[in-house]
């Protein structure tokens, strides 16, 4: 369980998540986890919920995808969230990925969806609600960048969501449009 929110505004996006792992219901394992990370030489931000087992095989599956459709994440995309729905061992993984390049930003799912979001926003795992309301408040009232958006978002998140922390990791990529 965990929190994943990505920004997208002006010529940056953002992903960005907390840092907690917790076993169970009532376990904190572990305060400073990074499920957040660049793939693809840099070119692609992706952040993760769910096991983390299930996800390190989903990034290193993503990683492959896009190395064979030479960095277009939208086909890497859609071809794992393929693979994933059909494979036998696959379709058993517990996580949703967010994925962001220069161009777009994409929810990931084992049931096979690869979803766009709108305005720019997308938030998962289980402070993804209050992420994503906090995130889209910020973005249409005040005057934030998209790193600040995020990291306060999170942070809202932590103060209501159990499974959440403030121990955050934020990566930035510069987009082409402004």
């Amino acid at each position: 369980m965990t929190t994943i929110v990505s920004v997208r505004k002006g010529n940056k996006v953002v992903v960005a998540g907390d840092g907690q792992v917790t076993m169970g219901e009532k376990v904190v394992m572990k305060h400073t986890a990074r499920k957040v990370r660049r793939l693809y030489e840099g070119r692609v931000l992706c952040g993760f919920a769910g096991s983390t087992a299930d996800a390190i095989t989903l990034y290193e599956k993503l990683e492959a995808r896009l190395k064979e459709f030479n960095g277009n994440l939208t086909r890497a995309a859609v071809e794992l969230a393929k693979e994933w729905r059909t494979d036998r061992m696959l379709r058993k993984l517990e996580a949703l990925l967010v994925a962001a390049d220069a161009e777009k930003t994409l929810l990931i799912s084992g049931t096979g969806d690869v979803i766009e979001p709108e305005e720019g926003i997308i938030a998962i795992g289980s402070g993804g609600s209050f992420a994503l309301a906090a995130a889209r408040a910020m973005l249409r009232h005040a005057d934030l960048d998209a790193a600040t958006i995020c990291e306060e978002s999170l942070r809202i998140a932590a103060e209501i969501c159990v499974f959440t922390n403030d121990s955050l990791t934020i990566e930035e990529l510069t987009t082409s449009s402004a």
